[in-house]
C-alpha cells in the first residue's frame, strides 16, 4: 500500500494483484480531485502493482528526502518551519543514502553534531507544486539519538525554521494541532516503536 498525502489529505493506493480492470489514469485523477474538494477524510484506490502507482504519478517529478525525530532524554525534537510544526528533513544529495541524508539534514537544520540513528520509523509520500511542476516526494524517517556532544540548538533560518524544541510524548497533542498529517503518521510510528 502507498499512502500519499495530496493537499494534506490521505489517499491510499491499495495493491490488489487480482484486479482485472485496466488502469484508467484520467478516471483515477477525477476521483482524486473529487475527493480533494469533498469533506471526506480518506480515499482508497485499488491498483494492481507498483508499476500502476508509478503510472499514476508519471507527470510528477520524483524526489527522495530523509529526516527524523531526535531524542534527548525523554524529549523529541521538533522544528517550526514557516509557522508549522515539522521534523527536520531534506532532499537526498547525489549518491547519498537516506540514513546519511537524515543525519546531514538534522545537523544543518538544527545545529546538532552527529546524531545517531536508532531505528527506521516509516516512509511517507506527499505531493506539492514547485516552480510550475508537480512533485511526488518520498521521505525516509528515522528515530535518532542525540550525539555524544550536547550542543545548543541553532535553527537554520534560511530554511524558514524559527523554533526548535524538545517535546515529551504527552506534548505531542500540542504539535498535532499545527502540523501536517504525514508528520502525525511519523509521530504515531515513533509511539509504536517505544
Amino acid at each position: 500500500m502507498y499512502k500519499v498525502f495530496i493537499e494534506n489529505k490521505p489517499i491510499l493506493f491499495q495493491i490488489n494483484s487480482q484486479l482485472e480492470i485496466n488502469l484508467d489514469i484520467e478516471a483515477t485523477w477525477r476521483r482524486v480531485n473529487d475527493f480533494l474538494s469533498s469533506n471526506d477524510l480518506v480515499l482508497s484506490i485499488e491498483i494492481k502493482n507498483k508499476k500502476e502507482f508509478k503510472e499514476i504519478f508519471k507527470n510528477h517529478k520524483y524526489i527522495e528526502a530523509a529526516g527524523g525525530i531526535v531524542q534527548r532524554d525523554n524529549g523529541y525534537l521538533f522544528i517550526k518551519r514557516n509557522g508549522v510544526w515539522d521534523i527536520p528533513k531534506g532532499k537526498l544529495e547525489k549518491g547519498e543514502t537516506p540514513k546519511i541524508a537524515a543525519i546531514r539534514e538534522i545537523e544543518e537544520e538544527c545545529g546538532l553534531i552527529a546524531p545517531k540513528i536508532k531505528k527506521h520509523l516509516i516512509d511517507t509520500w506527499h505531493t506539492y507544486p514547485h516552480k510550475g511542476k508537480n512533485v511526488l516526494k518520498r521521505t525516509y524517517w528515522y528515530w535518532l539519538m542525540e550525539g555524544d556532544e550536547v550542543t545548543e540548538l541553532v535553527p537554520q533560518t534560511e530554511e524558514g525554521i524559527t523554533e526548535l524544541n524538545y517535546y515529551a510524548l504527552y506534548d505531542f497533542i500540542y504539535i498535532q494541532q499545527n502540523t501536517y498529517l504525514s508528520i502525525i503518521d511519523v509521530m504515531e510510528a515513533l509511539k509504536k516503536k517505544l
